[in-house]
């Protein structure tokens, strides 16, 4: 972890008002809240917002299949050196199909042996987005061989989510949830 102590510390439930414990109550699992949740909640006006955006990136909305989706938000997350990200992200892309053997190769990048074609073109999307905040125009062709426009669109949203999300986590010194391994 970037820092060993939060900056800002998770809202806990007896600060919730009403409002946030209708939004926050559903996900309430075991008397604890995801600790990126808690501390979010901290800015409601701003969270109820990005949550908006994030459950598109995240949620059914999104074009991507899971498993290329969870890809690049691994490969941002360690790319940004956010060990928050990295933990859950392991935990969803588990559940998305990646091997233990693919989320090691994810931190390699996309030159790393073993990638199928297309899976390191994701991979040198999400590097040339952290390096240039651009994809070059062989990624965007190898891209567009395979994905169509709303699909390369959520590439882009994916990658700039995740790290925004990475900023605000390492920033705020958010600390990994109970029973989920870091780096």
């Amino acid at each position: 972890m970037k820092l060993s102590q939060p900056r800002i510390t998770p809202l806990s439930e007896a600060e919730w008002t009403e409002e946030q414990r209708k939004v926050l109550e559903p996900v309430y699992k075991e008397g604890k809240l995801y600790n990126v949740m808690g501390t979010m909640s901290r800015h409601w006006e701003a969270w109820k917002k990005f949550g908006v955006w994030a459950y598109h990136v995240m949620g059914d909305t999104s074009t991507l299949v899971p498993r290329e989706r969870e890809m690049l938000i691994l490969r941002i997350g360690w790319l940004c050196q956010a060990e928050y990200e990295w933990a859950q992200h392991v935990v969803f892309g588990k559940g998305a199909g990646l091997t233990d053997a693919e989320i090691a190769r994810i931190k390699e990048g996309p030159d790393a042996p073993g990638w199928a074609p297309f899976d390191a073109t994701l991979l040198r999307a999400a590097d040339e987005l952290h390096a240039d905040a651009c994809i070059s125009d062989a990624t965007w062709a190898a891209l567009s061989q395979r994905y169509n426009t709303e699909q390369l669109m959520d590439v882009v949203f994916a990658v700039g989510q995740y790290n925004l999300v990475s900023m605000a986590l390492n920033t705020f010194g958010v600390q990994l949830d109970k029973g989920v391994k870091g780096f």
